[in-house]
């Protein structure tokens, strides 16, 4: 078993998993805790995360995991309410952690494993299954949702040639002084766009624009390459004639401007959200982060700050703003193309007491997965 700060120190094969921000001071640390105070620490998180509910002394004493006495439980949870990683609902009620706490918890005390082989078996067989690439989004959402018992998400990529790969490019001669660019992607789509045509262009400057952009295009995205086309134009390098490239660079400028950038969020599994609650408090925060997973706009804001992190990032309660009042935790893996390029995302949203060992592991191979189909 392996813990989440271990895992930052591996090679960059091994996943990563990363606190989206830790409200922990700088100068604090697990090692101010001496080995009791943490194993103590330890055990209420556990048995917070399994039963959602607040842990006494007394059960902690009960539970056999340490041979302490009640009393000596109780004075080390009054260290640890003083630090802040603990704290009481009511006043005579056990002890939660706190969000701090949770924080330090997962990056330096969460031990996690590999997911199953039969696991990752059937996660292949139920993606791979799905068929089109919109029934994969779908699914992995859904699936997630089942498996983690919250809500799944999936940030779709960016429509469009931003994120697509080009195949081939090819300009047609309109009348009207007007050019039809096609252009043919890597996954089948077919795209065509009308261009105004440069006075006086020669069908063969045409041909020769579209062999031009074909070459450096195959297999790339049209916002990966532009730069070195253009670059290449103006150097004088091009080996195309000065009709030809003025209209390469006039196709690049109108459709960069012109690109659609609009990502899909797909969200499966509300209902999850919704089992074992018995608390007037916990049906208020649901109600809360089902009005906020409304706010799509923002969430894919969230979803997107993945691109920051080379692996999982997780968020716990404030750490992340659209969530703050409904006290929940979201776990995002980004998903890349066929060069590596993050391209959109996975997660799971849910309680801030969320099983965080098992759905790190399966949200990070997961995104690995729908990368893969997609290439």
């Amino acid at each position: 078993m392996i813990t989440v700060s271990s895992l930052l120190k591996n090679s960059k094969n091994s996943p990563k998993y990363h606190g989206a921000m830790s409200l922990i001071p700088e100068h604090f640390s697990l090692s101010d805790l001496d080995m009791r105070t943490r194993l103590i620490f330890k055990d209420i998180v556990e048995s917070y995360l399994a039963t959602g509910q607040p842990v006494g002394s007394r059960t902690l004493a009960l539970s056999g995991g340490n041979s302490l006495s009640p009393a000596t439980i109780r004075n080390t949870m009054s260290d640890l309410m003083r630090l802040g990683l603990l704290q009481s609902p009511h006043k005579s009620a056990g002890r939660l952690p706190s969000q701090i706490g949770l924080r330090l918890f997962v990056d330096g005390l969460l031990e996690i494993g590999d997911l199953p082989v039969q696991e990752r078996a059937g996660l292949e067989q139920s993606l791979s299954g799905a068929g089109d690439t919109q029934k994969v989004f779908e699914q992995a959402s859904a699936m997630l949702a089942g498996l983690a018992g919250g809500a799944g998400l999936v940030l779709t990529p960016e429509d469009g040639a931003k994120g697509d790969a080009v195949k081939h490019v090819e300009f047609v001669n309109l009348d009207l002084d007007q050019a039809l660019v096609i252009i043919v992607y890597e996954n089948g789509r077919i795209e065509n766009r009308l261009m105004a045509r440069p006075p006086g262009l020669l069908p063969a400057s045409m041909e020769r624009a579209g062999n031009f952009l074909s070459a450096r295009l195959k297999g790339k995205r049209l916002v990966d390459a532009k730069t070195q086309i253009i670059r290449e134009i103006k150097s004088g390098r091009a080996q195309i004639d000065q009709a030809a490239a003025g209209l390469v660079a006039q196709g690049l400028a109108d459709w960069s401007g012109s690109e659609p950038t609009e990502r899909s969020l797909i969200v499966r599994g509300r209902a999850q959200l919704l089992e074992n609650i018995d608390a007037q408090a916990d049906i208020e925060r649901i109600q809360m982060l089902f009005e906020d997973l409304e706010r799509k706009q923002e969430l894919i804001e969230l979803l997107e700050l993945t691109e920051d992190a080379d692996g999982v990032k997780i968020f716990i309660g404030t750490e992340n703003p659209l969530f703050s009042l409904s006290d929940s935790s979201v776990v995002i893996a980004p998903y890349r193309d066929s060069e590596k390029n993050i391209i959109g995302a996975v997660g799971v949203i849910g309680p801030t007491r969320l099983n965080y060992a098992r759905i790190i592991p399966m949200v990070d191979y997961t995104a690995q997965l729908v990368g893969r189909l997609l290439r």
